[in-house]
C-alpha cells in the first residue's frame, strides 16, 4: 500500500486553548494523524510549558516534545477583537480542546452547551483536574497531585514511608491526554454518522485511576494494596533489578515455575534451589525475597554484564538493560528499526520519535515545533484580515 494515500485527519482543523502536557499531548497525536492545530497562545508569553526550561538547544524539554507539527497564532483573549478572531476560527474547525482553569472556558462562552448553538458540527473536548461537578471541581490540578489523589504514589517507591516516589515522568498528564485522543477520534466517528458536534469529557484523576486498576482490585473490600517493591515486581519475584559484578544492572523477569527451574539450573547453577522449599512457588519466594535476592546477588557479583546476560538469555529468562536516558537516546533497537526523524524547531533540527502505532497505509506529520506566535499573521490572513488590521491588533497587544 502507497504511503502517499493521504492520512487519517487530513482536512480536521483542531483549535487548541492549551498548555502544559495533557491537552498538547493529545493535539500532537492528531496532528501526527494529518490534522491542522491551530496552538492559541497568550501574547509574548505563550504556553508556560515554554519556560520550563532550556534543555533542547535552548528551548524548554516538555515544549519540543509535545508541541511539533502545530501552528502557534497568538490571541489575547480578554480584547473584543481577538475574540472575533477565535469565533471565525471556531466556525470553520472541527474541534476545539481546551485545558484552561476550571470554569475559565465557559466564562468565556466557550462552554460546550454555548458553542453547540452558534457551531453544531464542532467537537469539544475539556481537560480538567477532577472534572465537571463534584466538591473537587475548582480544586487546582498538577501531575504529582493527580498521582498523590489516584492513589499511584501509595503503591510506588521503596517500602518506608519515606521512599515513596513519583514517576518520573507527566504520568496523570500523559493518561488524560491520551483519553482526551481516543474520544475526539471517537467523536469524529460519530459525528460522521449523525452529522453533529459531541462533547469529550477528560478528568485527569479518573484517567489515572484507570490505570490503577489492578492495584485497586487486589486491594478489593479492604484486602491489603501491593507493597511498595521499589523497581521489584510487588507480587512476583524474582522480577526487577539485580546489580551484576561490573556496576551495571540486570532487570529480571521470571513468571512462571518452568521459568524458575531453568534460572536455577543454567543461570544460578544451582539446580536444587529449584526444589528448595522456601522457593517452590512464587508466593513462597515473594515471602522469601530478601534470602533469594542474597543469593542471586552472589551469583550475579562473579559475572559482568555480558556474561551474565548470555546466561540469562541461554535459559531463555525474560531480561532487559537498566538503561539510562543516554541508553535510550542510543537504544540500538530504536537505531536497527530507524524510528527516528529530525523535527525542525526555530533552534535547529532535533530527533523526534515516529508515533508508535506505525501504518503501511499512511507516514505520520512530523513538522516543526512552532516559535511563539510563529504563523499569526498567516491565519489572520486566511481569515480574510487586511495587513493594516493585522498591524493594529499587533500594536495593541491582541496578538
Amino acid at each position: 500500500m502507497s504511503l502517499d494515500a493521504g492520512r487519517p485527519l487530513d482536512g480536521i482543523t483542531v483549535v487548541s486553548l492549551e498548555h502544559a502536557i495533557a491537552a498538547p499531548f493529545c493535539t500532537r497525536q492528531l496532528a501526527d494523524l494529518g490534522a491542522r492545530v491551530i496552538k492559541v497562545e497568550r501574547p509574548g508569553v505563550g504556553d508556560f510549558a515554554r519556560g520550563y526550561d532550556e534543555r533542547v538547544n535552548g528551548l524548554a524539554s516538555h515544549f519540543v516534545w509535545t508541541n511539533r507539527s502545530k501552528e502557534s497564532l497568538t490571541l489575547d483573549l480578554k480584547q473584543a477583537e481577538a475574540g472575533d478572531v477565535l469565533d471565525s476560527l471556531l466556525a470553520k474547525a472541527d474541534v476545539l480542546v481546551q485545558n484552561l482553569a476550571p470554569g475559565a472556558a465557559a466564562r468565556m462562552g466557550l462552554s460546550f452547551e454555548a458553542l453547540h448553538q452558534r457551531f453544531p458540527r464542532l467537537i469539544v473536548c475539556d481537560i480538567s483536574g477532577y472534572g465537571a461537578g463534584g466538591p473537587y471541581e475548582q480544586k487546582k490540578a498538577y501531575d504529582l497531585l493527580i498521582q498523590s489523589e489516584a492513589g499511584f504514589l501509595s503503591v510506588t517507591g521503596g517500602p518506608g514511608a519515606e521512599q515513596m516516589a513519583k514517576a518520573g515522568c507527566s504520568i496523570a498528564d500523559i493518561a488524560a491526554g491520551m483519553y482526551a485522543y481516543t474520544g475526539i477520534l471517537s467523536a469524529l466517528l460519530l459525528r460522521g454518522r449523525t452529522g453533529e458536534g459531541s462533547h469529550v469529557g477528560v478528568s485527569m484523576l479518573e484517567a489515572l485511576v484507570e490505570w490503577m486498576g489492578y492495584p485497586m482490585y487486589y486491594a478489593y473490600d479492604g484486602a491489603p494494596p501491593p507493597p511498595r517493591a521499589g523497581a521489584a515486581h510487588a507480587t512476583i519475584y524474582p522480577y526487577g533489578p539485580f546489580p551484576v559484578g561490573d556496576g551495571s544492572s540486570v532487570m529480571l523477569g521470571l513468571q512462571n515455575e518452568r521459568e524458575w527451574k531453568l534460572f536455577c539450573e543454567q543461570v544460578l547453577l544451582r539446580p536444587e534451589l529449584a526444589e528448595d522449599e522456601r522457593f517452590a512457588g512464587n508466593f513462597k519466594r515473594v515471602a522469601n525475597r530478601d534470602a533469594l535476592r542474597e543469593i542471586i546477588v552472589g551469583v550475579l557479583a562473579e559475572l559482568d554484564f555480558d556474561e551474565a546476560i548470555a546466561r540469562i538469555e541461554r535459559a531463555q529468562i525474560a531480561n532487559a538493560r537498566v538503561n539510562d536516558m543516554a541508553g535510550v537516546w542510543a537504544h540500538p533497537q530504536l537505531q536497527a528499526r530507524e524510528r527516528w526523524r529530525p523535527v525542525g524547531t526555530s533552534r535547529g533540527e532535533v530527533p523526534g520519535l515516529l508515533p508508535p502505532a506505525s501504518s503501511n497505509a499512511f507516514a505520520p506529520r512530523m513538522d516543526a515545533v512552532p516559535a511563539l506566535g510563529e504563523h499569526s499573521e498567516r491565519i489572520l490572513a486566511e481569515l480574510g484580515l487586511a495587513p493594516e488590521r493585522i498591524d493594529a491588533m499587533r500594536a495593541q497587544g491582541a496578538i
